[in-house]
């Protein structure tokens, strides 16, 4: 690549200055720190003149694929990975095809979109669920084309034979939000009793499982078998003691890993550098997470 050189040290060098536009996420989960150690570490290596902004989303996260896809930006982070191969055949959730769409490199995050309901519906498994048809206000994330949690939360739902429309036949609501946390929220707030949710590793998924106010409930095997066949998402079990007072394994839906998503067109050598820094100064994101123990970090280490 005549625009790259090494120096003494054997780290990757661009003889002239680029500037690159990422888009992370809403501006304070993990994909904004992702972009922050990434530019921050590209630029270091770049032309003198080099710059980078990092962008937010407003809806559900599809859209950083598109800008990419469209040109607009320069790289996007997706989440779960194994839905994001999709974008390059138009498979849904994605509406057309991104054949030039590429993905430079996965950051692993060991995580899972698990069910939990009340314990006042002395509910122990989706199959109560099902025959309880308690008037639950279940909290997701909005199914709007934008938002890769929201598509997956209908798909889970529909697996294991319930719809919004079949909540509210029960007399329920379902209650969407783009984020996690403001899911999250409204049954903090007693606006919900039911969520449908991933990144399990937060405070709040803790906080709300082990004060009692939310029973997990297992995924059923068919329903993870028609998932994996549909979505590609596998099984992830939670094990025993994952919350201090679940003292049984869990099934649950995979939702794992990030991955840095850029367009054939780049440049080959900023598409160089760039991967080389995921993979040469990972440490200094690593670093960010270490202070957490294994199983509550969003970013799995090392």
């Amino acid at each position: 690549m005549d625009g790259l050189n090494f120096d003494e040290h054997g780290e990757p060098r661009l003889k002239r200055s680029y500037n690159l536009r990422f888009v992370g996420d809403w501006g304070g989960a993990n994909f904004h720190r992702i972009c922050a150690w990434l530019t921050q570490e590209f630029c270091d290596r770049a032309g003198p003149g080099s710059r980078t902004s990092i962008l937010s989303f407003r809806d559900g996260g599809m859209e950083g694929l598109t800008q990419v896809h469209e040109g607009a930006v320069d790289l996007a982070i997706g989440n779960p990975a194994s839905l994001m191969s999709k974008a390059l055949t138009g498979k849904a959730p994605f509406k057309y095809e991104m054949p030039n769409l590429r993905a430079i490199g996965r950051l692993p995050q060991n995580d899972r979109m698990v069910l939990a309901i009340d314990p006042k519906y002395d509910i122990k498994s989706i199959e109560d669920l099902r025959n309880v048809k308690p008037a639950i206000r279940l909290a997701t994330s909005t199914d709007d084309g934008t938002n890769f949690i929201g598509y997956v939360a209908t798909k889970f739902l529909n697996a294991h034979g319930i719809s919004k429309e079949t909540i509210q036949s029960w007399g329920g609501r379902v209650l969407t939000r783009h984020r996690p946390e403001q899911c999250a929220a409204l049954v903090e707030s007693g606006e919900a009793d039911g969520l449908l949710q991933e990144a399990i590793m937060t405070p709040w998924w803790w906080g709300l499982v082990e004060s009692n106010k939310l029973l997990p409930l297992p995924a059923e095997a068919l329903a993870l078998d028609k998932l994996q066949k549909s979505l590609g998402l596998g099984t992830n079990e939670l094990p025993a003691g994952y919350w201090k007072n679940i003292q049984h394994s869990l099934p649950a839906l995979d939702f794992a890993d990030f991955v840095s998503i850029v367009r054939d067109d780049i440049p080959k050598e900023v598409a160089f550098l760039l991967t080389w820094c995921l993979v040469g100064t990972r440490h200094l994101l690593e670093g960010q997470y270490k202070h957490l123990v294994s199983e509550r970090s969003p970013l799995t280490t090392p």
